[in-house]
């Protein structure tokens, strides 16, 4: 989609420690950087558009927003009052879950507390089988029960998760338009129609619990914002106008990380590395995630204990971030987060009141971070505070504060670089064929330590890496992901029953995408089908059709579905190691209509000359460089710094960097050392 002449977005992502904008006009990209308001996000996001726009804003500004009100509400057990309706004998159902425990042969393990308390858990009589077929109706005198009972309990929110209801859904319906006058409700045929009760019910739960807090958030942030569109970042990698944004929470869970990895996605492309590991290194965590020309997506996700069915994009998440906390465990071991100092009191070298030693203050002691060069040199850093906060650790390690800060950043490099095998070699991908996508506001400083515990020979850090996550929702897709369950046979399928079954879906993403200002021309469509042999319980997916949602049905209809038993065998065979002499069945139906983001180009920079400092960087021979001040295509030798407005990036010995035309840093490992001349 073109870029309208006068168009100004902002990219807006709240982080645990800092609140990340990316402002695009006329093909020129301002960033910024404030630190984050936990208590009250939009104090940040106000305080950085009037940094960057002033009082006045513009009538062709486009906000788009990475929340975590809805993350962090998860993680810290701080949703509303909710009431969970199932059907009469199922009203424990999350409870028992799958019946998974942490510690299986732990006979004293403790106990989780449930997800809803017992007393808010209430059951209707009403009954469907397996067909959707009506086995017990539900009576007016069953509502009207409910009503009362609900109303004892007082609480915010309603969550109604009924069997099978992916089959038909009136019952929940029904119970919806009762409760609806009174409560913020969600029942789990609009939040996620497929099968597995449990799954489905924890979503919809979540939907609830969270959504009021999303909400309220999101109309005070609109009321502020007067008339200026915004648009929330969903899960999946697409975003969502804020007035639906409100009854989706439970999408929203990883609004910020999927930015990051949109963006990564188009940097990948702008350089040309079209198959990318990521790591995105914030204050408080770490994500990584990959890319092998799209961004793969989950339904299989978890959010702290929770189970998150819908989809989203497929990443791993570590508390290790430059904030976290080194502290000494009761056994005297060192230990690297996951607790992290955040933005107050944040790392002890920001000189904010913090105490205890991190990450950050161990980069700084090792010369890794500039004191009077930290976020372009709006901000200066204390280095005695930092050796203060790690010399006790240092003491009780018996060893020197250098070898101390030495072994933090090990640890926290060995953490990171296990989350990153987990999401490739577990997977059966080989890391030497990606490329290391490193951002993040710490994530230039551990790049090339984690290549090389990967045998990864080549990283990308892109340009405003440390605002990468903002500059994702800038060039983010406006999307909505449906799915459907069906449990049918795969070789029975035919063209005609895929239009009968896919028809409504897309239809209804057509129409809330043109209630967003989206042309019926300019929608695309992505139709894929969650397949597996009988009797497994696990899914892979397989894309039918990608193009034009219009004309879509003409388009499956000349598709060869006979094909798709053979795709299934082979995708199972490359990801497990095996196939199996076995029917294939078609579990979920999923559609992703969207369009496409407005087409922005990354500024070129000018081709200056070189500039090399000292510093006290312990490795010696090492220099400083400024990104914009890098000679475009020149090779730069490690050990050195490379600084710019956001972040510090740190070439380690035996590795080359050089600048492409659009500001990304290219780095690749030598096999003989060099040195600068």
């Amino acid at each position: 989609m073109a870029e309208p002449a006068n168009q100004v977005i902002l990219g807006i992502d709240t982080g645990g420690t800092f609140t990340d904008f990316v402002l695009y006009r006329q093909q020129r990209m301002v960033i910024h950087k404030v630190l984050s308001t936990p208590d009250n996000p939009s104090v940040a996001i106000l305080q950085g558009i009037k940094d960057l726009l002033g009082d006045t804003i513009s009538t062709d500004l486009v906000i788009v927003h990475g929340s975590t009100v809805a993350t962090n509400a998860a993680l810290e057990r701080k949703g509303v009052k909710t009431v969970y309706v199932a059907n009469k004998g199922f009203k424990d159902l999350l409870t028992i879950g799958r019946q998974a425990r942490k510690e299986l042969y732990n006979l004293l393990a403790e106990v989780e507390e449930p997800p809803v308390p017992e007393a808010l858990c209430l059951e209707v009589d009403c009954r469907r089988d397996a067909a959707g077929e009506l086995l017990t109706a539900l009576t007016d005198a069953e509502i009207s029960s409910l009503l009362d009972q609900v109303a004892k309990l007082k609480p915010e929110a309603i969550a109604i998760n009924l069997l099978f209801s992916y089959k038909n859904d009136d019952e929940e319906r029904r119970l919806e338009n009762a409760l609806k006058p009174h409560y913020f409700v969600s029942r789990s045929s609009f939040v996620l129609p497929e099968y597995k009760e449990y799954e489905r019910g924890m979503a919809t739960w979540l939907n609830a619990w969270l959504g009021p807090l999303v909400e309220r958030y999101l109309s005070a942030l609109a009321e502020k914002l007067g008339s200026t569109p915004v648009s929330v970042m969903q899960s999946s990698g697409g975003t969502i106008s804020l007035d639906q944004a409100a009854q989706r929470a439970v999408n929203l869970m990883l609004s910020g990380p999927a930015g990051g990895l949109a963006a990564a996605r188009f940097i990948g492309a702008v350089a040309g590395c079209p198959r990318l590991m990521t790591f995105d290194m914030g204050g408080t965590s770490s994500d990584v995630a990959l890319i092998d020309g799209a961004i793969q997506l989950t339904n299989e996700g978890s959010i702290g204990p929770y189970p998150v069915a819908v989809p989203m994009v497929d990443m791993h998440t570590i508390g290790a971030g430059g904030g976290s906390i080194v502290w000494i465990d009761e056994g005297g071991m060192l230990q690297v987060g996951p607790q992290s100092a955040g933005a107050v009191p944040g790392p002890a070298c920001y000189g904010k009141g913090g105490m205890q030693a991190t990450v950050t203050d161990a980069n700084l002691i090792l010369g890794r971070l500039l004191p009077e060069a930290f976020l372009g040199g709006a901000m200066h850093l204390d280095v005695s505070a930092a050796k203060v906060a790690l010399q006790s650790i240092a003491d009780a390690m018996g060893v020197s504060l250098q070898e101390a800060a030495e072994g933090v950043i090990d640890l926290a490099n060995e953490h990171m670089a296990r989350a990153l095998r987990t999401i490739s070699v577990q997977r059966g991908y080989n890391p030497a064929e990606f490329v290391l996508c490193a951002f993040g506001g710490a994530g230039g400083l551990h790049v090339c330590a984690l290549a090389e515990a990967m045998d990864i020979s080549s990283a990308i850090v892109p340009v405003h890496g440390g605002v990468l996550s903002a500059l994702g929702m800038v060039v983010a897709p406006r999307e909505r992901q449906f799915t459907h369950t069906l449990n049918v046979f795969l070789q029975k399928l035919t063209s005609a029953e895929m239009v009968t079954y896919c028809d409504e879906l897309i239809r209804r993403g057509v129409t809330e995408l043109v209630h967003e200002g989206a042309r019926n021309d300019e929608i695309k469509l992505k139709l894929s089908l969650d397949c597996r042999y009988i009797g497994q319980s696990f899914t892979l997916n397989l894309t039918v059709y990608e193009s034009f949602a219009k004309g879509w049905s003409e388009g499956i209809a000349g598709f060869d579905l006979s094909c798709l038993s053979d795709r299934f065998h082979k995708l199972h065979k490359d990801r497990y190691g095996h196939r199996m002499p076995l029917a294939v069945e078609l579990v979920n139906i999923r559609v992703s209509t969207y369009t496409e983001a407005i087409e922005i180009s990354l500024p070129s920079v000018n081709n200056n000359a070189d500039s090399v400092r000292d510093t006290c960087i312990t490795d010696p021979g090492s220099g400083v460089l400024q990104r914009d001040t890098m000679q475009q295509g020149s090779d730069y030798f490690g050990p050195l710094l490379v600084t710019d407005a956001v972040s510090t990036i740190y070439v380690s010995p035996d590795w080359r960097v050089q600048r492409d035309a659009f500001n990304n840093l290219l780095l690749n490992r030598l096999r003989e050392p060099q040195v600068n001349e």
